[in-house]
Parts: C-alpha cells; sequence; structure tokens
C-alpha cells in the first residue's frame, strides 16, 4: 500500500495567495490558492492544481529562472540515452561479439537441454542413489534385531567386561572434572588412530565402531552394558555395508536406551559447555520411532502448583515439545478451575520450528492461581482433538498432562469422549516432590493406553518426556514387516560435521518373547539410520549447462526444499531440522502455491510463468519469464522440479579437437599475457579431480596452470566440458581485446576498465590494472551483474554497494566506478541463447561531471549559458545545482549519479537515505513498486537474556492467613516455597532469567532468526511524468522519466527548501523481525498445503497396555524431603540409571 504523502494546508480557509518568499531567486508562485473547505469545484481545483502549477512556473515573467519544462527534460533523457548507448556501442563490442562467436562456428555445438527428460534422469539418478542406501538399512535392522533375539541377558555383566571405543573418552580424559574421570571409570574403554577422510570432512577409523552415551545416562548400568554388549555385533555389518557401497556416509544405530553406536569410529565432537546429546530426540530417530501424532499438552496452573514445581512444569513442556516433528501436531493449554491455550493458537497447529518457539515463549507466562479442574483440562483436551475441520496428522492422539497431583479420576469425561474404543491415549506426569497421592494419575494413564510418569526433579525431565515414544512404537512393532518403511527426513545438520544431510531411517523391533507361548515383546529396540549428504545428491544435477539462472530443486511432501539454490542457512542448530518452505525460498505467487501442490501430490507437470525473482545480492527485483519442470522420485516422499529461463533453452559445447588451437588460446591464460591481453578471472570450478581450490583466485588460476602442464583437457579426471568450454572462451574474449578494445583510448570517455564474462567461466577485465579494483564475483553464475544482465534486456547499471551504517565511498584515484553491463544474445540457426555479457565500468567522478553536462541547456562546449537578471531562461542541472536536483537511480531504488557534488560519495546507497522526501513522492506516484518478504535463514547476534520465565514470575506469596493456619505448613504449597528459598539461597541464578537452553551448545554465539527483506522495483509508469509535492511553503516540482533501454529512471527536482514536512523515511535495508517474522498466530490460520506419511500405525487388536508405569507417593516426612533436596543441591543424585525407566529395561535385552 502506497504510503500517503503529507499535505499541508489544503483545507484551510483564508485569502487566496498568489506568490509566496523565495528567497535569493524572486517571488516564487505558491503551490496552489487556499481551496474553500466543500464544494462542487474542490475535486476539479485538486486535480488541475499540479498543471496549474507547472503553467505558473514555466510563464515568461514569472522568475529569472523557471523550472525546465517537460520536453526540455526530455530533450536532456533523450541526450543521456544516446551518450550511453554510443559508449556501450562503441566499447562493449556486443556486436562485434555475435561476429567472434559465428567466426569460430566450427568450434562449438549448440546443445538443447530438453526439461522432462533432464528432471526424469536426474529424479532416476536419485532414486538410484537413495536406493543403494535403502538396502543398506534393510540389512542393518534385520541383523539387530537377530542379534538382539540371540543375546542372553547378563545380569552381573560388568563395565570391565565390555570393550568398545568411547567416543567421547578423549574430550572426558581431558576434562578433570568428568563425572568418569571423578569415578574413576572402569569401562575398557579403546584407544583408536585415526585418518583424515574429505567425504566425512573429519578423522575416522574404519577399523571400528564408536559409541556415544548421554551424559545423564549412567554407562555402568546393567541395562546399557547389555546394550553394548549386543550390539557389538553390528560392527562386522557396518564394515560389510560400506565394502558394498563405498559411498556410505554415517551408518547409524540409535537405541532406545539413549545408547548412539555409529560407523565410522570419530571422535565425538563435544560442546564448549554440557554435552546433552541424546539420540531419541534427533529430528531422524523421532521420526522413525513413531507414526505422527496429534498431541494435546494440558499443564495444571493451580495454586498449589508454584515455584520449583511451576518451573520445572515449564521446562518439562518445552522438552516435551522437542520431542515433536513437522509430521506433527500440537497444542498446549493451562488449566486450573477452567482451561485455555497458553498462546494466540486456538486450534492444533504444525509443530514446526516457529510454531514450538511460540508455544516455549508462552509456556514462559503460566502463572499458578485457582484450585485444580481436571474435568476443565481434559474436556479442552478431547474438544481439540475431536475437530476435524483444521489440518492435523490424523494419527496417533495423544493427552499430555502435568500436574502435581490431585483426587479427581473424571472417569465422566473419559467415558464421554473416550471409551470404550480408546483412541486417545493418556500420559500423566506428576511434578515435584509432593506428599499427595498418585494413584489417580496412574489410574487415567493406565485405563487410557498411555503411561504415568514421575518428575520429582530437574534431572528427570529429558528423560520422562521422551519415553513415551516406546508407547507409540507398539503398534508398529505388532504390526510387524508391515511397518518396516524406510522414511527419510528433512534436512538437517549433521552432529558430526558432514553438513547438512538427510537420513533415511527404519525401525528395529523386538523380536524376543518373554517366555514359551507368551506374547511377544512389543517394544521397539531403536532405530536404523543412514545418512545421505545433500552435496551428494547435488552432484546428480546437471552443474553448468542450465546456464546462470537455470536451476534444479526438491521438495518434500511439507514443502520443504531438500535442494535449491537459495537453501543457504546462516546458522544451524543441530537439535533442530532446517525447514525451507518452497514458497519461502523464492518469491511467493499463485503459479508457485499451484505448482507445489501438484508436487506434494506426486504428480508431473509443465508450466511456464512470469514471477518475480530476487537478485544474488537480494538488492533487486526483476520481473522474468521461467518454465517449471517438475516428476516425483519414485520410492521416497520427494518431487524434483527444474526451472530454466527461454534463454537457457540451449547451451553452448566447445568442440576444441585442435589440440595446437587448445595450446594457442590456454596462453591466454598465462599472466604474462595479462599486460596485453586483459587480465583474466577463472571461475573457481571443480575442472579436474587432483584441482587444488582456494578462495585467492590468482592462487587457484595458478594451481589450475600447474595441474594443465601436466594432464590435457582431455584427461579422463577432468571433466572435459568444463575445460573445454573454459578454454574456448578464453580463446574468444581475447579475439574481442584484438577486435575492439585494445585500440580504444578509455580516458576518452572516462571509463576505468571494460570487460567480459561468459558462460564458460571466464571474466577478462582490460586493462589489466584495473583487475585490481574488481569486486566482483569471479564465478560469472555467482556475480549479480552477469545473473541481472541476462533477465534484463538493454544496459544494466550496477552503482558500488554501500551500506547506510559504513562511511561513504572514499573518492581517490578515480578508482570509484558504476558498471554497465548487457547480454550477448546470439540466434544460430533460429536458436537463440546468451553465452556470454559484456560492459564498461564507468569513471563515478567523471561521468557526474558528464551527466551536468548532458542535462544542461548547453548547446555547444562553450561555456554554459547564464540568465541576467532581466533575461528569462529555463534552469538546468549544470549551472543551477545550487536550486535543482539531478539524479540517476537505478531499478532498485539506489543512487547512480548526481549533480551534487556532495552526494558523490553517497552514490550506491538506497535513495531514500539522500533524499526521503522525493523518494517517498517517486513511490507514491507508482514510479517504484515494493515487495516485502522473509529470510527465514538468517543469523542474528544473541539477545540479551530478559526477565521472560524467570523463577519469581511464579513464586507463590503466601497470605498472613496461610501462615497463621496450621494445614498449611503441611501442604504442598509450604513446601514448595521451602524450595524456593533453598534453592535461592543455594542457587542465586535460580531466580535469574533462565537461559533458552540448557544444552550449553556452541550455537549460543549466533542464533537464526527471521530478517524482513524490502526490494523496490519499477512500477507502471513508463512515460515522462511531472508532479509535485504538495507541502505548502515546503511544496517542491519534480520531473522523472524512465530512460529507453537501461534500468534508470532520471529524476529533475526542485531542492527541498525546508523540512517542516519531512515525511517518513521509506527503507529498503534487512530488519530483524522480534516476532520471527509475519504473525504466526494469523499463518496458521491459512496453513499451507502438506501431506503427512502415507503410513499410520496408532492401533493394534494386541497391544498390552498393562505396562503403564507406576510410582510410589511421598510420605510427608519433611526430614526424607529435605535430604532428597540436599543430596541433589549437592550434586549427589541418586544414579540416573535409576531414571532408565522399567518401561525401557523390562523389555530390552
Amino acid at each position: 500500500m502506497a504510503v500517503p504523502a503529507r499535505t499541508c494546508g489544503a483545507s484551510r480557509p483564508g485569502p487566496a495567495r498568489t506568490a509566496c518568499p523565495w528567497p535569493g531567486r524572486g517571488p516564487r508562485p505558491c503551490p496552489g490558492p487556499w481551496l474553500p473547505a466543500s464544494g462542487p469545484a474542490r475535486p476539479l481545483l485538486l486535480l488541475l492544481l499540479p498543471l496549474l502549477l507547472l503553467l505558473l512556473l514555466a510563464a515568461p515573467g514569472a522568475s529569472a529562472y523557471s523550472f525546465p519544462q517537460q520536453h526540455t527534460m526530455q530533450h536532456w533523457a533523450r541526450r543521456l540515452e544516446q551518450e550511453i548507448d554510443g559508449v556501450m556501442r562503441i566499447f562493449g563490442g556486443v556486436q562485434q561479439l555475435r561476429e567472434i562467436y559465428k567466426d569460430n562456428r566450427n568450434l562449438f555445438e549448440v546443445q538443447e537441454n530438453e526439461p522432462q527428460k533432464l528432471v526424469e534422469k536426474v529424479a532416476g539418478d536419485i532414486e538410484s542413489l537413495l536406493d543403494r542406501k535403502v538396502q543398506a538399512l534393510k540389512r542393518l535392522a534385520d541383523a539387530a534385531e537377530n542379534f538382539q533375539k540371540a543375546h542372553r541377558w547378563q545380569d552381573n555383566i560388568k563395565e570391565e567386561d565390555i570393550m568398545y571405543y568411547d567416543a567421547k573418552a578423549d574430550a572426558e580424559l581431558d576434562d578433570p572434572e568428568s563425572e568418569d574421570v571423578e569415578r574413576g571409570s572402569k569401562t575398557s574403554t579403546l584407544r583408536l588412530d585415526f585418518i583424515e577422510d574429505p567425504n566425512f570432512k573429519n578423522k575416522v577409523n574404519y577399523s571400528y565402531t564408536a559409541v556415544q552415551i548421554p551424559t545423564d545416562i549412567y554407562k555402568g548400568s546393567t541395562v546399557i552394558l547389555n546394550e553394548l554388549n549386543w550390539t557389538e555385533a553390528l560392527e562386522n555389518v557396518f564394515i560389510e555395508n560400506r565394502r558394498q557401497d563405498p559411498t556410505l556416509l554415517w551408518q547409524v544405530f540409535g537405541s532406545a536406551t539413549g545408547v548412539t553406536r555409529y560407523y565410522p569410529a570419530t571422535p565425538w565432537r563435544a560442546p564448549k559447555k554440557i554435552d546433552l546429546y541424546d539420540v531419541r530426540r534427533r529430528p531422524w530417530y523421532i521420526q522413525g520411532a513413531s507414526s505422527p501424532k496429534d498431541m494435546v499438552i494440558i499443564v495444571d496452573v493451580s495454586g498449589s502448583v508454584s515455584g520449583l514445581t511451576l518451573k520445572l512444569m515449564k521446562t518439562s513442556v518445552c522438552e516435551m515439545l522437542d520431542t515433536l516433528s513437522d509430521d506433527d501436531y500440537v497444542n498446549v493449554a493451562s488449566f486450573n478451575e477452567k482451561a485455555q491455550p497458553v498462546s494466540c493458537f486456538t486450534h492444533l497447529v504444525q509443530a514446526n520450528v516457529r510454531n514450538k518457539k511460540v508455544f516455549k515463549e508462552a509456556v514462559q507466562g503460566m502463572v499458578a492461581k485457582g484450585t485444580t479442574g481436571y474435568k476443565a483440562g481434559f474436556e479442552y483436551a478431547f474438544d481439540q482433538l475431536q475437530n476435524s475441520n483444521i489440518t492435523r496428522a490424523n494419527c496417533n492422539k495423544m493427552i499430555m498432562m502435568f500436574t502435581d497431583g490431585g483426587e479427581d479420576r473424571v472417569q465422566d469425561v473419559f467415558e464421554k469422549y473416550n471409551w470404550p474404543n480408546r483412541t486417545v491415549r493418556v500420559f500423566t506426569f506428576s511434578v515435584g516432590q509432593h506428599n499427595y497421592d498418585v494413584t489417580p494419575l496412574q489410574w487415567m494413564a493406565c485405563t487410557n493406553k498411555g503411561y504415568y510418569f514421575e518428575i520429582p526433579s530437574i534431572g528427570a525431565i529429558r528423560i520422562n518426556t521422551q519415553e513415551y515414544l516406546d508407547v507409540l512404537g507398539r503398534p508398529m512393532v505388532l504390526a510387524g514387516k508391515e511397518a518396516k518403511q524406510v522414511q527419510w527426513t528433512n534436512v538437517y545438520e549433521d552432529a558430526l560435521g558432514l553438513g547438512l544431510v538427510v537420513t533415511g531411517t527404519l525401525p528395529v523391533f523386538n523380536l524376543t518373547q518373554d517366555g514359551p507361548g507368551e506374547k511377544k515383546n512389543q517394544l521397539i529396540l531403536g532405530v536404523m539410520g543412514i545418512d545421505v549428504a545433500l552435496n551428494d545428491i547435488k552432484r546428480l544435477t546437471p552443474n553448468y549447462t542450465l546456464g546462470a539462472n537455470g536451476y534444479v530443486f526438491a521438495i518434500d511432501l511439507n514443502g520443504y526444499v531438500l535442494l535449491h539454490p537459495n537453501l543457504k542457512p546462516q546458522t544451524t542448530n543441530f537439535r533442530e531440522p532446517v525447514t525451507l518452505d518452497f514458497l519461502d525460498a523464492e518469491l511467493e505467487d499463485e503459479n508457485k502455491e499451484e505448482i507445489r501442490r501438484s508436487m506434494i501430490d506426486g504428480n508431473k507437470g509443465h508450466k511456464q510463468i512470469r514471477t518475480l525473482v530476487k537478485s544474488l545480492d537480494e538488492r533487486y527485483i526483476d520481473e522474468v519469464i521461467r518454465n517449471y519442470t517438475w516428476v516425483p522420485i519414485r520410492s521416497t516422499n520427494y518431487s524434483l522440479g527444474l526451472v530454466l529461463p527461454p534463454y537457457s533453452t540451449f547451451y553452448l559445447q566447445a568442440n576444441l579437437s585442435d589440440q595446437i588451437l587448445q595450446v594457442k588460446y590456454f596462453e591466454f591464460l598465462l599472466p604474462s599475457s595479462f599486460e596485453s591481453e586483459g587480465h583474466v578471472f577463472i571461475a573457481p570450478r571443480e575442472y579436474c579431480k587432483d584441482l587444488n581450490a582456494s578462495d585467492n583466485n590468482t592462487e587457484f588460476l595458478k594451481n589450475f596452470i600447474e595441474l594443465m602442464e601436466k594432464v590435457t583437457p582431455d584427461s579422463k579426471q577432468c571433466n572435459n566440458f568444463l575445460l573445454h568450454n573454459l578454454i574456448l572462451d578464453t580463446g574468444i574474449t581475447q579475439q574481442l581485446v584484438e577486435r575492439v578494445w585494445r585500440d580504444q583510448d578509455l580516458n576518452t570517455y572516462s571509463l576505468l576498465a571494460v570487460f567480459a564474462a561468459t558462460d564458460g567461466g571466464i571474466t577478462r577485465i582490460f586493462p589489466n590494472k584495473a583487475a585490481e579494483d574488481w569486486t566482483e564475483n569471479p564465478e560469472p553464475f555467482n556475480a549479480s551483474f552477469y545473473r541481472r544482465s541476462l533477465d534484463n534486456h538493454g544496459y544494466v547499471f550496477k552503482p558500488p554497494h554501500q551500506d547506510a551504517l559504513l562511511r561513504p565511498l572514499e573518492l581517490e584515484n578515480d578508482t570509484v566506478g558504476v558498471l554497465v553491463s548487457t547480454a550477448v544474445e546470439l540466434s544460430l540457426g533460429g536458436r537463440t541463447l546468451r553465452p556470454a555479457v559484456v560492459g564498461v565500468k564507468l569513471d563515478l567522478e567523471a561521468w557526474a561531471e558528464k551527466f551536468k553536462v548532458l542535462a544542461s541547456n548547453r548547446t555547444h562546449q562553450e561555456q554554459p549559458q547564464k540568465c541576467g537578471p532581466s533575461s528569462h531562461c529555463e534552469m538546468d542541472c549544470e549551472v543551477n545545482n545550487e536550486d535543482l536536483l539531478c539524479v540517476l537511480i537505478d531499478d532498485g531504488g539506489f543512487l547512480v549519479l548526481s549533480n551534487q557534488n556532495h552526494q558523490w560519495d553517497q552514490v550506491g546507497r538506497f535513495f531514500s537515505e539522500v533524499d526521503a522526501n522525493l523518494m517517498l513522492a517517486l513511490y507514491n506516484n507508482s514510479f517504484y513498486t515494493r515487495k516485502e518478504s522473509y529470510d527465514y535463514q538468517a543469523a542474528c547476534a544473541p539477545q540479551p537474556p530478559g526477565n521472560l520465565g524467570a523463577a519469581p514470575r511464579g513464586v507463590f506469596v503466601p497470605t498472613i492467613a496461610d501462615f497463621l493456619n496450621l494445614a498449611w505448613w503441611t501442604s504442598a504449597a509450604a513446601w514448595s516455597l521451602f524450595q524456593q528459598l533453598l534453592y535461592g539461597l543455594i542457587y542465586h541464578s535460580w531466580f535469574q532469567a533462565d537461559p533458552a537452553e540448557a544444552e550449553g551448545s556452541p550455537e549460543t554465539r549466533e542464533s537464526s532468526c527471521v530478517m524482513k527483506q524490502t526490494q523496490y522495483y519499477f512500477g507502471a509508469v513508463n512515460a515522462s511524468y511531472n508532479a509535485i509535492i504538495d507541502c505548502g511553503n515546503c511544496s517542491r516540482l519534480f520531473h522523472a522519466q524512465r530512460l529507453t533501454n537501461t534500468n534508470l529512471l532520471f529524476v529533475v527536482a526542485e531542492k527541498p527548501l525546508c523540512s517542516q514536512c519531512e515525511a517518513g523515511r521509506l527503507l529498503q535495508k534487512e530488519t530483524h523481525c522480534p516476532a520471527d517474522g509475519p504473525e504466526q498466530c494469523e499463518l496458521v490460520q491459512r496453513p499451507r498445503y502438506r501431506r503427512g506419511p502415507h503410513i499410520c500405525f496408532d492401533y493394534n487388536a494386541t497391544e498390552d497396555t498393562s505396562d503403564c508405569g507406576r510410582g510410589a507417593s511421598f510420605p510427608p516426612s519433611l526430614g526424607i524431603l529435605v535430604s532428597l533436596q540436599l543430596l541433589l543441591l549437592l550434586g549427589l543424585p541418586p544414579r540416573p540409571q535409576l531414571q532408565v525407566h522399567t518401561l525401557a529395561a523390562s523389555h530390552r535385552l
């Protein structure tokens, strides 16, 4: 929506005015007479006002200087257009380069990109790649089930009986405060040697597996030792898998006990602080361990829940949310006498990263008050789960209740909503240390196919908020082979440094029976996973035949991108998946929504659309035509797409069979030729396997030349297509130097350099010394000027990039320049393509002076025309630069040239930072259109901690009546208050704001955030236009006109006389969104189309629900409670293995 220009005095009554004081320039006509407040003539007068003003200002005798008439400014515009076109025709060499290509027609062939064939071939290659991983997964899962079934449980197993490589052993030995060092661990840990492997980006040992055990699990427990014992046999299967498929990366078994065994062995990448990595909380494990979930979390916030108990509940809910993936749906509510959602979400929403963040922030605001009302909480939860008018998982349904205890069993609620079918599982969590009878909580869970857990302290939160996955896994185990379905995950960050990966997962079931004739075990053993690096999938896609603006992308059933050139997360948190929606990776429109839906549905398709694209530097918007073609990748949940501009339908393939010519052209890559032929940058591509990469292009070129002295362009270890095209383009651009550039005097036209860049990867700069100031990317496909020139007709101006926060440009030694580039279009046998871009670099200071002359009343090269006191003439941009502002602004709204000397160092800045009033007027008059979008991959510095969620917010404050009541002193409220005081004395930080995570992970240096981006591009106005910035005595006239065949807008305006009507400034720079982008509460009301996994295992008639948790209520003994708390505070908690639940221990081995 356009921002309205500020107006002054348009409707104020008063006498008519004819002139206003105009210091230094005689009487100035006012912007208009005072208009009556109402009347039929008012609208007509308002419409005629700008025209009347222009006529008055142009009338002879009104002033010695008058604002230039429209035809004068159009004349200036034509002169500018002719000058630009003339320079580009002489020095750009577009026509000459066309002739060079035609003269060398025998050295290349024109090949065609056939979208349908291309995309089907790539989809088939990806399918084959993933299928090899699937076969390896199945071998591992089958072997694991057989090994565990054959294993005999050992009650008396000891740590010294087990030999394995502990991945964290080296780090723990280096840490004198480590638990194992303090305890004097007896574990027989292997000491291994490692070799660097570039495929893993790590040091590895291919002869052994490594084991990682979470810090909060005791390595010496019987359960863990038995787990280590039987999983050791997996080592040989891992090795055999790699022998059959050497491209395999990490092979991992994540156990339901928390043990991770992975191959090949490598030391664990421990964070700087506490390592709380637990495989059961990894995205791939969660997805493989259960079917999708619809979950409602209800939290008791009655008055008895206060202090430490409330804090435990808040943390527990946040940990519970971390066990959900994007295939799940969730809502969170608090309840006392009545229930209400903790956030703005009124129904189940997708458990994606941003929605979970909203929940986590909202949970911290919960306050304890009122009385407990289980009925209100459960009725709210069942109503949420029965709402069929929303998108949801439609598989496992469950209610998770956190409470400190109560007597009500709410049997009537279960009878009404859940019995007899019991389609909703109920999990109950008794939180805190209290003296309530927990039998009602156990009963609720046991009669509704759920489980009862106790969370007496903060150390019990993590394990007890993830054990419910074992219960959900029961129907999968009982389904047997039907449930053995390989699933592929979202993109996420590998914890061992492999980068972005996807993982194929397969559940591993416990096939043992409790005894002869007994039912088989129904709990999951764990999940097997095999990683596939995104880079390995990218290698299967066409590299450089699609051109600079063509690309391949892939999405999953959620619409998240697996492949996309804009998938570039600035920071990644290994705990969360990388979820960039296709419509956020590109600029969203209706056509792309349709394409996304078709891909999610697994259809094939093709569509040509007109759409908007951002430039590579994210400063510009271009309206372009793109061809989208897509097919499903069989046997996966992915779909593959191909995007091609029309001009990339064809491409050149060099055919340099003449070795003498190869040598001749290659010599023009040698630095010894640069002085006469211009400097050459070569794109840092993978030309050969043994070519050493370097970020320094001079060093990379040196490495390239040294390698080419050892091998030929036809060598099998090299990419012949890339090498031949590179050498061909080296020769073609040298011929451009020879025919055009070498004999021209650049100084005559105030040029700093001329250049050419090609699809083959050559960027040639002439003269050689100009390369010292060349700042563009040596890879043309990653250079903004190159890609924009291909998408735009005519000459594309690119001023130097300036940030408003940085110091102005330093105009020294004439080194600051403005790039002007244009694409070279070839037509060969009716086939059109654009294989190169040529251009010039203007000397900024010299062209600013030239600009003033071209936009002046000079008729010859003599002195500029001056107006005497008695004569009349129009102002121009040279003589009257004190009164008249003349600028060239590009299509993104950035200043390119100005007649104001003091603005030369502001070239490249968004024009609103130079003249906010005028830029706003251009926007309001539709010269520019604004496009707002959100960058969900940005990285932001960590925010200083606030008080949100700090403990005092939930502290229970007793009244005087409470203190006088003897019963109160024996209640949970009194104990809770005592806990607050005790913790406050020992841990002062307990009453400070709680850190976002207890992980202590290195990601705290920077965190992912959402940035709002605003770009401007040319609007619908394409003609000469006069207007007034109406602001009383501060009004300004301006004229704006697009320059033909360029991306420039020519603007002439009166300089502002005063600042009373300074309008709001348009913003272009990226800004941080504190609310993480568009309002989530509004977005969930119109969710994007998605599909969940096609399989669901949430019910099996043979499921045994008798194992549903058990616990004992604390006796009301203050001494015992205080003793337990002191043990916790002194760092002597009971052994963590006691927290390896009976749910986990009763069935494993």
